[in-house]
């Protein structure tokens, strides 16, 4: 199961773009199947703190190991990049920062600053880690209001001691439900998780009852895709029609979106998910 590749000018002005700013994205570090199609549009998503995370889950190919301290600079590389991409959007996401006092949560907030002070009604989309499940560095970010909020379940439950083995399913539940509290109105709070992976339909739904009961109004669901060949192999290739039903369920079931299929990423074609501010 593949992309078609897209390799246009766009693309390649985007990839030398980062390059040349010395930043990373999660497009590249986890070998999204969709990063050309983003970079044709002219969008990334930003990951921060380094390309080394603290944690190795299986399913992922971002490196693990000991990571470097934070480019202080890297702040400002991302705003620059921000303006010459002329984003309106941006998503923002990180390694696993296990090893910082912060987890890493200041660096997100210099960020989300950061570009509000340059960039009149940039809508700043975060994709967070579960730093550990401390409340400080949770309700650092989170008071930082950012216009969208998301932390992915990844799977269901029965598997996190095989997909998650550094993360708890209650943590996530517990983080997505304190960005609902601490949400302002016009906000978003969003998860995703991806099938494939020896799921049962039954944990599928009581997944999403567990998500719509703490406060996620978006929802993406996605086909897994062994990234490498030492990653988590693929259990099951999921139908198109699945994805469809699982979609038709979840509006049923009252969240605010839900979008469905083989290649949805939680971060692809984000800028057109929600309104623009």
């Amino acid at each position: 199961m593949r992309q078609p590749l897209s390799r246009t000018a766009s693309s390649r002005r985007v990839q030398s773009l980062l390059r040349g700013g010395g930043l990373n994205t999660i497009c590249e570090e986890a070998r999204c199947p969709n990063r050309n199609h983003c970079y044709s549009r002219g969008t990334a998503t930003f990951l921060i703190l380094g390309d080394v995370c603290t944690r190795s889950c299986p399913f992922c190919s971002v490196a693990g190991g000991i990571p470097l301290p934070p480019d202080p600079e890297e702040p400002r590389k991302l705003i620059e990049a921000t303006v010459a991409l002329g984003l309106r959007h941006v998503v923002i996401t990180s390694v696993n920062r296990d090893d910082l006092a912060d987890q890493g949560s200041g660096h997100f907030v210099e960020c989300i600053e950061g570009l509000r002070a340059e960039i009149d009604g940039i809508c700043v989309e975060l994709l967070i880690p579960d730093f550990r499940g401390r409340q400080e560095d949770i309700d650092r970010v989170l008071d930082a209001r950012p216009d969208i909020l998301n932390h992915n379940i990844e799977t269901v439950p029965s598997l996190y001691r095989k997909v998650r083995p550094g993360a708890r399913y209650q943590r996530s539940l517990d983080l997505l439900e304190r960005a609902r509290e601490k949400a302002a109105e016009g906000n978003w709070v969003k998860s995703g998780l991806m099938l494939g992976l020896g799921e049962t339909e039954s944990e599928v739904d009581d997944l999403l009852v567990d998500l719509q009961r703490h406060g996620v109004q978006i929802i993406t669901i996605g086909q897994y895709l062994q990234p490498t060949p030492e990653s988590l192999p693929v259990y099951e290739y999921v139908e198109p029609e699945r994805f469809e039903r699982w979609q038709e369920r979840g509006m049923e079931m009252g969240f605010d979106l839900v979008f469905a299929g083989p290649f949805v990423r939680s971060s692809y074609m984000a800028d057109a998910q929600v309104p623009l501010p």
